[in-house]
């Protein structure tokens, strides 16, 4: 049977790293056929995302379909809480070791939620591979989300050697640890205890040398750095634009800040991007988050 279905098209040559990328991210449709499309490769996916588009894939044969899930490294959180839901997922996948159910959402100053185990090892601590970074992840202890490995990725693109990085919201340090291979230093700052620790560990799993792990709440970033920096990520999506005049007091004029947000409308965040004295180069849709609301990137030149 045939199954009309959201695709992701790849160059050939690429194929296995944006697979594992998207099992990483939990949103590889298992349960279809990979679709050859002339030199290049079509990965079913779950939900509409950047660059996607509707293919028309094949059923994979014998497949049993599974309950929705995402993946982080060995790791399936559910989306309902479902015992035997679970026992299938972590029979399917040689990798996993945990399924769990969320019982909070994301939230707090530290961005942390609570999740009860479903099936296979009572924890919520795992490893993340994702584009040649290893990452360790408490998901109970810090906030990170393989969703967004397409959108680090697609940062260290755009950076030129040498930049001056700043992330104001490092979580366990992917972002930083991602782009410090183009930058001269990265200052990484998070008001989490736990988040600085897996940083730590993470900076030397990677050896990256160059990221400097901060704790530090981002209000007090401009007291005690004494640079201007290239390029500011601020990937903290519930805080509105709370944080964007700090942003704006430390990038130097003509460098870029990736601004993270959960909007609701279309250019929800231009007036006050515009009144601080930015310029909007893009805002594009990273992930769906909950009906009528996604979270949206802003791509901002300051002034």
């Amino acid at each position: 049977m045939t199954v009309e279905q959201w695709g992701v098209r790849v160059p050939m040559r690429q194929g296995e790293p944006n697979r594992q990328a998207l099992i990483g991210e939990g949103v590889l449709d298992v349960t279809l056929k990979v679709l050859r499309d002339g030199d290049g490769l079509v990965f079913p996916v779950l939900e509409e995302r950047e660059g996607a588009a509707r293919y028309v894939f094949e059923e994979q044969p014998g497949r049993i379909e599974l309950p929705r899930h995402e993946q982080v490294g060995g790791i399936a959180i559910m989306q309902e809480n479902n015992p035997k839901g679970a026992a299938l997922i972590l029979a399917s996948r040689p990798s996993l070791h945990t399924v769990l159910f969320p019982t909070s959402e994301v939230a707090g100053e530290y961005r942390t939620r609570t999740y009860s185990v479903l099936a296979g090892t009572d924890t919520t601590r795992t490893d993340v591979v994702e584009h040649g970074h290893r990452f360790a992840v408490d998901l109970a202890g810090a906030y990170f989300s393989a969703r967004l490995s397409t959108e680090r990725q697609r940062v260290f693109d755009q950076m030129q050697e040498h930049e001056l990085v700043l992330d104001m919201f490092a979580g366990v340090g992917p972002f930083a640890i991602t782009l410090a291979p183009r930058a001269s230093l990265v200052m990484a700052a998070d008001l989490n205890p736990q988040a600085i620790l897996l940083m730590i560990e993470n900076i030397g799993k990677n050896r990256a040398a160059n990221v400097i792990p901060l704790l530090v709440d981002a209000r007090r970033l401009e007291k005690i750095l004494p640079w201007k920096f290239d390029r500011i990520v601020m990937n903290l999506p519930l805080a509105d634009t709370e944080f964007l005049p700090e942003a704006f007091r430390l990038v130097r004029p003509g460098g870029t800040i990736h601004f993270y947000s959960l909007v609701s409308t279309e250019g929800e965040h231009l007036a006050r991007i515009k009144e601080l004295g930015g310029t909007l180069v893009t805002e594009r849709v990273v992930r769906s988050y909950s009906p009528g609301q996604w979270h949206a990137v802003y791509d901002i030149v300051a002034g």
